[in-house]
């Protein structure tokens, strides 16, 4: 399943109900979430780390879709193929510590 067919899937099976929660809520669910991985990230052993990723990525593309955004246009668009700084696959930037 493509970003935007899983995008249209979670729609439709939890698009009334993140209506109603708001985005607000939906964002706060979405916090509560990457919480967690961050848990099983530091703890892989006693968690379910796949869980966790997954989990981000349905209240994350809840989100995009209460706002009225097409996940997968926008991830088209701001990451093209190559990097936007250097133009270089793979990246050449400079990276942060």
């Amino acid at each position: 399943m493509d970003l935007r067919a899983f995008q249209a899937h979670i729609a439709a099976t939890y698009g009334a109900k993140d209506e109603a929660r708001g985005s607000s809520g939906t964002f706060m669910y979405l916090i509560e979430e990457v919480g967690e991985l961050a848990e099983a990230l530091r703890e892989p052993a006693t968690h379910d780390l796949d869980g966790e990723f997954a989990d981000c990525l349905a209240w994350l593309v809840s989100l995009a879709h209460l706002s009225g955004v097409d996940l997968a246009a926008a991830t088209a668009r701001k990451y093209p193929g190559f990097c936007q700084r250097c133009g270089a696959t793979p990246c050449t930037c400079v990276s942060k510590p």
